[in-house]
């Protein structure tokens, strides 16, 4: 395994997810399973992030597949005690760092759930009302 998706991997399983950032490129976008925009940007990215890391709850990976620059870690976890299977879409730069995230989850009811959480956290986090920029 590449060792940035290695410690992606042991960052998110450990609850470190304040080291989640130092993976990831200055420029990284993250598309969320919730709605059809995109993050752009480490400060933004790892809000976002930090909230998904609270929101998941019994969250383990179940595999990891992938070569070179672009893996895929897939998921199951409960949101608002619903289950969920998802996969993290993961490219790398040339220098190993994160340079894109994609979440894919299933079933709908759930994403509903995790749209309906991070909702109520980006409110009121103050932090998201310098991000809106980061939203393309």
């Amino acid at each position: 395994m590449h060792p940035t998706i290695q410690k992606f991997h042991d960052h998110v399983l450990s609850g470190a997810h304040d080291k989640v950032p130092t993976l990831m490129a200055e420029d990284v976008r993250f598309m969320p399973p919730t709605y059809w925009a995109t993050w752009n940007g480490r400060d933004a990215v790892s809000a976002v992030l930090g909230h998904v890391g609270e929101v998941f709850e019994d969250f383990r990976y179940r595999r990891v597949l992938g070569d070179d620059d672009y893996w895929v870690l897939e998921f199951e976890c409960k949101v608002d005690g619903l289950d969920c299977v998802g996969l993290d879409l993961i490219t790398l730069n040339e220098a190993g760092e994160m340079q894109q995230i994609e979440v894919v989850m299933r079933p709908h009811k759930t994403v509903g759930a995790l749209r309906a959480a991070m909702n109520e956290r980006v409110k009121t986090d103050a932090r998201f009302l310098k991000f809106r920029d980061a939203l393309s």
